[in-house]
């Protein structure tokens, strides 16, 4: 019904409309692209990618005593899509030189309580449920399906540099989450 021609002098409503909405779209487009692509990327690229894992310093080695389980500390850098968080953890080691030890994670492979170093029972003990690992990290006694998970490290100029992972508890695989 509004298929006759407008009069000469009377500007054409639907063509004037349909230039506006392709406009539009056209300036919003590349808007949406910009939104979309980081949104889809931290919510699907996450979950195909495992964060690249750093070495972090660990302070305590250069004085630890040899053969004994010392407590050392770092930090980390934890990344979780945009957010970036310095976390300070520690880690368990047994020195064996000054270019050798080893290194334990100290969350116990049943139900990620922390473990501690027993001078008197000479193992490590978790508090939860009573984890027995001798100190070479093996399970002596308890509920736990595996030995102490150990870390990645290396030594340079005397100094201690650890990867933090985490491992999956309650099962008998070394799985790293």
């Amino acid at each position: 019904m509004d298929d006759a021609p407008s009069a000469p002098g009377v500007p054409d409503e639907a063509g004037r409309r349909r230039f506006l909405a392709c406009a539009c779209g056209i300036m919003a487009a590349p808007l949406a692209v910009v939104t979309a692509c980081p949104l889809a990327t931290a919510l699907v690229g996450t979950i195909y990618r495992k964060p690249a894992l750093q070495f972090s310093k660990a302070s305590g080695f250069a004085e630890a005593p040899i053969g004994q389980p010392v407590k050392v500390s770092f930090t980390h850098l934890e990344v979780d899509a945009y957010l970036r968080t310095q976390t300070s953890d520690s880690a368990w080691v047994i020195k064996q030189g000054p270019t050798a030890a080893t290194v334990f994670s100290p969350i116990c492979p049943h139900m990620g309580c922390r473990s501690d170093w027993s001078p008197a029972a000479k193992a490590f003990v978790c508090p939860c449920h009573n984890s027995l690992f001798s100190i070479a990290g093996k399970v002596v006694g308890g509920p736990s399906p595996r030995s102490l998970d150990t870390l990645p490290h290396k030594i340079e100029d005397g100094e201690l540099y650890i990867q933090w992972e985490r491992f999956a508890t309650g099962i008998t695989d070394k799985v790293r989450i």
